[in-house]
This record gives structure tokens, C-alpha cells and sequence, in this order.
């Protein structure tokens, strides 16, 4: 019995890594799509098409369309985690981190945001996103609102989650066209006027 054990367990391991394989390939594609297609307008037949399998694949691996975004969605965290970088003093860094993150996700966040009111399903996502972004603005910041009181403490990190909010990013990028530079600079000032601001309570 152990001799016919050993190669059960290495086939079963191999299958469990050609899956986990096939499922990255399947997110992958989806990302891909997402970043650049309108979220109902993603097809499941291009997604297994992008990833080299069939379409029931897709859907025995993930379900629907909606059960794949909510999967892929924390893939693309931990990679909009990265591009925002860690704590820092240097609210400057800050900006430029986040700044980093919109130039490559803002787009299809917004459609994303734009499409909520239709479709029910995308709340629970976007909600998982504002939480994620309330939580690294209140430990991007947390050296300065740390020394205020709860309630000054509650007002200053709003204020902040709205300077560092996509929709800030797509008015100075999108819609007044301005430079990556340019909007550096507006949202660095718009940080500095917020924290002096709080300061003083």
C-alpha cells in the first residue's frame, strides 16, 4: 500500500497545480479585459478564449462572471498594495504611490463605479475597494492622525480619503487633462492644506 501511495500523492499534486495554473490563466485574461473593456461588456467565450480554455472550464472553475471578478479583484489588491508602497513621512512618496495606482487600475475603476447602479453584484466589489482604500489612507497617514483626538481624528481621515480618491485622480488626469506632474502637485497640496488644517484642533 505505501508503494501505490507515493505516486497517488504526486499525481494528485500535479493535478492541484495544473488547476491552480489554469485558474491564474483564466484571472489573468480577465484582468487583462478589465483594465481596458467595460466590465458588461466582457464576454465569458473571450476570457477562455484568452486563457487557452473552454468556456465550461471557466465556469467550473469560477462560476459566473461576477464570482471571477470578486476573485480577481484581490489579486489586483495586493498588486494596487504594491504600487502604493508602505507608510511614509514623505507625503510626497504617498501621492506619487497612489498616483502610480491610478495610472494603471483608475480607468476601470471608474467603469467599474459607473456601472454599480446597474449591476447589483458589483457592490459588494467596490465596496471591498473603499474599504481597502480607507484602511492604507489611515495607515499611509497614520504618524499624523494618530496625534488627534477621535473625533478631529474620524474628519481628517475622510478629508484625506477624498484627496486621495480616484475620482480626484480622474478629475486632474481625465477630465482637466492635466500631467501626471501636475497632478502630483494639486493632490501633494491638497494633502498639506487637509493635515494643516486638522492640525490646529
Amino acid at each position: 500500500m505505501k508503494l501505490r501511495t507515493a505516486p497517488r500523492r504526486y499525481t494528485q499534486t500535479l493535478r492541484a497545480q495544473s488547476s491552480q495554473a489554469t485558474g491564474k490563466q483564466i484571472l489573468d485574461a480577465f484582468l487583462a479585459r478589465l483594465m481596458t473593456q467595460w466590465f458588461d461588456e466582457i464576454t465569458l467565450d473571450r476570457i477562455a478564449e484568452d486563457a487557452g480554455v473552454t468556456v465550461q472550464t471557466v465556469l467550473r472553475r469560477f462560476g459566473d462572471k461576477e464570482a471571477l471578478l470578486a476573485d480577481a479583484v484581490k489579486i489586483l489588491a495586493v498588486q494596487i498594495r504594491a504600487n502604493r508602497g508602505t507608510a511614509t513621512s514623505d507625503h510626497e512618496s504617498l501621492v506619487r504611490g497612489i498616483i502610480k495606482d491610478y495610472e494603471v487600475t483608475g480607468d476601470a475603476v471608474i467603469r467599474l463605479l459607473a456601472l454599480e447602479p446597474r449591476h447589483p453584484a458589483l457592490k459588494q466589489v467596490l465596496d471591498f475597494g473603499r474599504g481597502e482604500h480607507r484602511q492604507w489612507t489611515s495607515t499611509a497617514f497614520a504618524e499624523v492622525l494618530n496625534k488627534l483626538d477621535p473625533a478631529a481624528r474620524d474628519a481628517a481621515l475622510d478629508a484625506l480619503v477624498v484627496v486621495m480618491d480616484v475620482y480626484t485622480w480622474k478629475l486632474l488626469r481625465r477630465d482637466m487633462r492635466r500631467s501626471v506632474n501636475a497632478t502630483a502637485t494639486v493632490m501633494k497640496t491638497l494633502v498639506r492644506a487637509t493635515i494643516a488644517e486638522f492640525s490646529q484642533f
